[in-house]
């Protein structure tokens, strides 16, 4: 069981504060709170994959879904975030809503991780990674190849809909057990100028990666 209710979890969240500046080539975009609460809830309730684990958040930004964590019991949540300013706003929200056992690392994830102290050392990997656009291809998979190395026990991520099949191979390469958990409609705001609407919905999955028996 979770130790807060759903709407309590979403209000507290809606407090967090985003990007103010955010950065294309980051493919910055804020876990809206809706979406955060019900996928950590759902960790939560369903798995007991947050209580009392020690929880890595991969590709932080502002550090929506560490607080998630964090508020739903996690004894340890440490977010891992490259952008500098990023990791300043994560800081912030942190100090305002004094959050003990809350920390971020800046580190390049996908060519930090490998072989490092972090390896196989956190129960449950969360993360929102970059769905792959304009320049980005391929990162929401390589994210979740980062992930899957950091974990001893669970990873749980974001990832358009329409990537499903794609995903469901990759992960059979890497030895782990993938299952789609949830279903989500992802409301996209517009955040950079190249957007010509003003928010767009997206259809995602909520993906649960058992790593017990990976491969890499």
């Amino acid at each position: 069981m979770a130790r807060m209710k759903l709407r309590k979890l979403e209000e507290y969240l809606q407090g967090v504060e985003g990007f103010e500046y955010p950065k294309i080539e980051y493919e910055q975009y804020v876990t809206p709170s809706h979406i955060a609460s019900c996928m950590v809830y759902e960790i939560q309730t369903k798995f007991d994959d947050i209580e009392n684990k020690m929880v890595c958040d991969l590709g932080s930004g502002c550090g929506m879904l560490s607080i998630a964590s964090f508020l739903l019991g996690a004894n340890l949540t440490i977010g891992f975030e490259l952008d500098i300013d990023a990791i300043d706003i994560f800081r912030r929200n942190v100090t305002e809503m004094e959050l003990p056992s809350v920390d971020c690392i800046q580190c390049d994830v996908l060519k930090d991780i490998e072989n490092s102290r972090f390896v196989n050392n956190f129960d449950t990997v969360i993360l929102n990674p970059p769905f792959g656009t304009k320049n980005n291809t391929g990162m929401d998979i390589r994210f979740l190849e980062a992930a899957v190395q950091l974990s001893n026990n669970s990873v749980y991520s974001l990832h358009k809909t329409s990537t499903r099949d794609f995903i469901r191979r990759r992960a059979s390469e890497w030895g782990v057990k993938p299952e789609v958990v949830a279903k989500l409609r992802y409301n996209l705001e517009s955040s950079y100028k190249f957007h010509k609407q003003k928010s767009v919905d997206i259809e995602v999955d909520v993906w649960k990666v058992d790593v017990s028996d990976k491969e890499i």
